[in-house]
């Protein structure tokens, strides 16, 4: 089953030259993907009955034009595969009937209440209508890479309450508005952050304060988010040159 929404980028959604953000894309892309879950009756308004959860592992976007201000952008999602443990949704971007980038994404289900993840099933897949086709030809391979050994910048980030959702801990979005925070301004008004992995590892919550640090590699520019005295590890963010 394939679903198709259009989503018009007003002021909130820019980024410095007037054009989609990073975080504002990521947002379109989970709210489609939330209402493809409410119709296979496993949405969020589902989970006090089914006392089930999914909990997004990681993201990988290539995104090939940038659409501007006022602009309308068609997205497109299917549930992809599912395998014992993992789910993969993929997506398409359009605007003006172009095909503007693509997007992957890796999920679990837990249950909420024991906080264990929980096997998916042929019935599970079923709700979900799965089409076999791999947008970014990686099947399951991806949101497995490793922090850089050294770091040339670093910021502290006191998480505020506006950053919680109703998870209690910083919403999966604002990742990439905390990693802004070390990220050179040079580069942010680039323009070559358009093509990004982001691989979740440990939620951050209400209070805490969390370490950004920074590194350019030759590839890449690399975020990685940690506990205050890097002992935990939260996320990495990836940007592809």
């Amino acid at each position: 089953m394939f679903i198709e929404k259009e989503f018009y980028i007003g002021f909130r959604d820019l980024d410095f030259s007037s054009k989609l953000c990073n975080t504002s894309l990521l947002s379109y892309l989970e709210d489609i993907g939330g209402f493809h879950s409410n119709l296979a009756h496993t949405g969020l308004l589902d989970i006090p009955t089914t006392k089930k959860s999914w909990v997004l592992l990681a993201w990988k976007v290539n995104l090939y034009k940038r659409p501007i201000y006022s602009e309308t952008v068609k997205i497109k999602t299917w549930s992809r595969a599912m395998d014992k443990l993992y789910a993969y949704r993929d997506f398409e971007i359009y605007c003006n009937d172009e095909l503007i980038g693509i997007a992957t994404s890796k999920w679990i289900l837990i249950d909420i209440e024991s906080r264990k993840i929980l096997k998916l099933d042929e019935e599970l897949a079923e709700k979900y209508k799965q089409e076999n086709i791999d947008i970014m030809n990686i099947g399951s391979n991806f949101g497995k890479f490793s922090e850089p050994e050294t770091y040339t910048y670093e910021a502290e980030y006191k998480i505020t309450k506006n950053l919680i959702d109703i998870n209690e801990h910083v919403h999966n979005l604002y990742y990439l508005d905390i990693a802004e925070e070390v990220i050179p301004e040079a580069v942010l008004k680039s323009g070559k952050l358009n093509n990004f992995e982001i691989l979740y590892k440990k939620e951050i919550k209400k209070d805490e304060t969390v370490k950004c640090l920074f590194e350019e590699l030759d590839d890449s520019y690399v975020v990685t988010i940690k506990s205050l005295d890097k002992s935990v590890l939260h996320c990495i963010i990836k940007y592809y040159k």
